[in-house]
């Protein structure tokens, strides 16, 4: 039986439906509420590097670069590990409805504290704004989902796609209003402009709740009490064991950021070689469920390598646009967070390109392999960092480069994320097993999560007269073109530890 949403039933009979586009009306709500929350998200993204950076003349926090490209590593890795007990808090405790208004309300919370000049708040801010990303990230889009009549409902896959526009079109607007305002202006207000950016996108949810479909309201799977005050004990026991120990350090006068950028992003690095060790494990897996998951784990290390190179668009790249890279062409100035635009808005342009040419290919029986869309993505993210290298080189002498320079390098970085990313989302799907066919886009995300620790950890290590520089641009983007190659190469053992799937 076709599924219902509110509005119709509440709806008197005879009454047209109204649409978004000719989809549910409850897409326009969750459209507004990821574009506002994108907005605020990628606005401070834009903002921290720079911010954390500047002198203290500046009103910056005047941090090592080394030390700050590794909070950003470690905050967007915990934004993505932090999706998985957001999903889990959703299927047990609260529904996707209750969780994402949660999520918004502590992201909101979180850009406010940013705006407090002072460092504790800052980092209780950034520490509030991960934790509430974790909650809405992974709920948001199954409500997308949830509003259609099952995944054969013929306007499924253009709701996501108008949703996904939502995402790159906060993406787009949040450096242009929220970077020009912090870095002009006034940073702490920047920061406030994100966390008005993320009210405005909670009053929109909160508004619209009644066009979501009634299942986003329930709880799929609710615990029973033995097993909410066992979870509850489990919880609180870590957490005050955390505080205890921390309590000690700060108490012993040793506390510096490294106590918690080292612990997170260890267990960044863990949490996804623990977490397939439990899958491989498990005696419910078939044969061929246990050979497609071999498969998986090299697009998994490979999106892993992928990330690690791309997520540095808000650390070393936003510090070379800051220190290294002119601020202005054809007559028009600019703030160095403008660049942060640049990606979302070539997917835009890109996106619907891309999709037209896997399809022509399909039709002709020229598809690429996953394998090899994998490979080429590696490939483009490599030749990135191999131009970042050229770039870094023309700035030597305190020399200012073209802005155009950063121009290709995001432009071949979003090359290299269309050909990837989409196409990881797709095959997750296709190998998942069938017990962990829900939680397996968690295990995706785990992906980011681990590359951007695995850059936390050789940031901390290589330290500041390293990080950034030409030889570290080049290691990286020829490792990524060695794991292209890699991949490549082991494209027919891959493909027969897949089996049927392409």
């Amino acid at each position: 039986m076709a599924s219902t949403t509110l509005e119709t039933e509440v709806r008197p009979s005879g009454t047209p439906e109204r649409t978004f586009l000719g989809h549910p009306r409850g897409l326009a709500t969750l459209f507004m509420t990821e574009t506002w929350e994108r907005f605020s998200f990628y606005g401070m993204r834009a903002l921290l590097m720079v911010y954390m950076t500047a002198a203290a003349s500046e009103g910056g926090l005047h941090l090592p670069v080394a030390t700050a490209a590794a909070i950003v590593s470690v905050y967007n890795a915990m934004v993505y590990l932090l999706a998985m007990p957001g999903g889990w808090i959703a299927d047990r405790l609260l529904g996707a409805r209750r969780t994402v208004a949660i999520g918004g309300a502590i992201i909101m919370a979180g850009h406010f504290l940013l705006a407090v000049p002072a460092q504790a708040a800052f980092f209780a801010g950034l520490m509030l704004i991960a934790v509430g990303s974790g909650l809405l990230k992974a709920n948001i889009s199954t409500m997308v989902g949830q509003l259609y009549d099952g995944p054969n409902d013929p306007r499924r896959d253009g709701g996501f796609t108008i949703f996904y526009m939502g995402i790159n079109l906060g993406a787009f607007l949040a450096p242009l209003v929220i970077g020009t305002v912090g870095q002009k202006v006034d940073w702490h207000l920047g920061f406030a402009l994100a966390g008005i950016g993320m009210a405005l996108g909670l009053v929109q949810y909160l508004l619209g709740t009644r066009h979501l479909s009634p299942r986003s309201g329930v709880v799929a799977a609710p615990m029973d009490a033995a097993e909410r005050r066992a979870v509850l004990r489990k919880v609180g026991f870590w957490l005050a064991a955390a505080a205890v120990f921390y309590a000690v350090v700060v108490a012993a006068g040793r506390f510096t950021v490294d106590w918690v950028l080292w612990p997170l992003s260890l267990a960044g690095i863990a949490v996804p070689v623990l977490v397939f060790a439990r899958i491989r494990r498990d005696r419910d897996l078939s044969g061929e469920e246990r050979s497609r998951m071999g498969g998986y784990v090299w697009f998994f290390v490979a999106a892993a390598v992928f990330w690690m190179i791309y997520d540095q668009s808000s650390s070393t790249l936003s510090v070379f646009a800051e220190r290294n890279t002119a601020g202005s062409l054809f007559g028009l100035s600019f703030p160095s967070s403008w660049f942060q635009s640049l990606n979302p808005l070539y997917i835009m342009a890109l996106a619907p390109v891309f999709a037209w040419l896997w399809n022509a290919a399909a039709r002709r029986g020229r598809n690429p392999s996953t394998t090899a869309k994998f490979a080429f993505g590696l490939l483009m993210i490599g030749a990135s960092f191999l131009v970042m290298m050229l770039a870094m080189a023309a700035a030597t002498g305190g020399a200012k480069v073209t802005p155009l320079w950063l121009a290709v390098v995001y432009l071949i970085q979003t090359t290299g994320e269309l050909t990837l990313s989409p196409v990881g989302l797709s095959v997750t799907t296709k190998l998942a097993p069938a017990k962990y066919a829900s939680q397996m886009m968690g295990v995706w995300f785990l992906a980011v999560t681990a590359g951007d620790c695995v850059a936390a950890v050789a940031q901390l290590l290589l330290g500041d007269g390293v990080v950034g520089s030409t030889w570290y641009f080049a290691v990286q983007g020829l490792l990524a073109i060695a794991a292209g190659v890699g991949l490549f190469a082991a494209r027919g053992r891959i493909g027969k530890l897949m089996g049927d799937v392409r």
